[in-house]
């Protein structure tokens, strides 16, 4: 992989709170917001780092493991460590290259890219990066489009579909409403038709375009008969990411979904949302593995990583900070990411006795 530039601006990037503050120096202040921000007062970001923060493990000593192997298996996937690149919206905004160099940066680290819906490329020209690559979806109004969209992700070889359970309607980010954020021409909702792209392109004071896109798009009233409907015109896994009850996520298992995610997206919907660590064992108490549970929301390193194993979780999704080295080098500020995260797991299981991504989930966990 090339190094990312390495300008006079910055130091080595050694760590993700690194690329997090280059990227910010360099993004369009409302991009940055944009990127950054969550919903109302954006409490559940800082309760979702507070709770990982709390989260404490308890190592092994004289395991004679040796330095740990972090590759396994995600869904039916091969993968190099036990994430997958989070679906997010219009990664244009960060890089000229955008999803394409995210896909790209994903399938060098060996990890499944999920194609968002709201990607700047088309899905088939992401999908042809190669990798293993997914396709997230939102509830649409038009049910047909959707359907179109579920059969172009099938016949461009997308290997799940990751079906966003909670934006019935985009929650209010402040941010982006001061800013009046609009998205630039050169940015468009490409898998989607000429109405998305004027009004995600049109500005007013006061409101978020891409907000006022949602509200006109998206289904509010979906509901587990629309999963039913979808399971019965797919053969694809089905993903259902933003569980937080228990009891949706067993509902989610006996519609047939090989797995969920529990999330609170990032602290971008709802304000008052518990933290996703927080929900995550009462999720795999209800569900007894009858479908995969993966964690969402403020994974930031190797050891938060390891903290989702440690309470069960068959992996994370892994969204923020490959956005951040997207915008500090494109596919090597990406991989940069990526290869980060790697290292800290690979470090955090040796130094817990591990030798394997199975043995991290053997680990105690303990409250702080």
């Amino acid at each position: 992989m090339n190094e990312p530039d390495r300008g006079r601006d910055h130091g080595p990037l050694i760590c993700v709170a690194d690329v997090e503050r280059l990227a910010a120096q360099r993004l369009p202040a409302e991009v940055w917001d944009f990127v950054a921000g969550g919903s109302g007062d954006e409490s559940v970001q800082a309760a979702n780092r507070a709770a990982l923060d709390l989260v404490r493990l308890v190592p092994r000593a004289l395991t004679g493991a040796g330095i740990a192997k972090t590759c396994g298996q995600l869904l039916l996937a091969d993968a190099a460590m036990p994430v997958v690149v989070a679906p997010m919206a219009y990664q244009r905004l960060l890089h000229p290259n955008g999803e394409l160099d995210a896909a790209r940066a994903a399938r060098t680290a060996g990890v499944p890219y999920v194609i968002p819906m709201l990607s700047s490329y088309p899905l088939e020209e992401i999908a042809e990066v190669g990798g293993t690559v997914w396709f997230q979806m939102y509830w649409l109004r038009d049910r047909g489009l959707l359907l179109d969209l579920v059969r172009r992700a099938e016949h461009a070889g997308c290997e799940a579909l990751v079906v966003t359970a909670d934006v019935p309607v985009m929650g209010r980010r402040l941010r982006d409403l001061r800013n009046g954020f609009a998205l630039p021409a050169s940015v468009t909702a490409a898998n989607l038709g000429a109405e998305a792209v004027t009004a995600t392109h049109t500005r007013r004071s006061g409101t978020s375009a891409v907000a006022t896109h949602s509200a006109t798009a998206f289904d509010p009233t979906a509901d587990w008969a629309d999963v039913e409907w979808l399971r019965g015109h797919t053969d694809l896994p089905i993903v259902l990411k933003g569980i937080l009850d228990p009891r949706d996520a067993v509902r989610a298992a006996e519609l047939g979904a090989e797995a969920v995610v529990v999330s609170n997206h990032g602290g971008r919907q709802f304000a008052g949302a518990v933290p996703s660590i927080t929900a995550l064992p009462p999720v795999l108490d209800a569900v007894q593995g009858r479908c995969a549970v993966l964690l969402d929301s403020g994974v930031r390193s190797g050891t938060d990583v390891l903290r989702a194993l440690a309470h069960g979780a068959a992996g994370v999704m892994y969204g923020r900070p490959v956005l951040w080295g997207l915008a500090v080098d494109g596919k090597a500020g990406a991989g940069l990411v990526l290869d980060l995260l790697h290292t800290e797991l690979r470090e955090a299981l040796t130094l817990c006795g591990c030798d394997s991504v199975a043995a991290g989930r053997d680990l105690t966990v303990m409250p702080a």
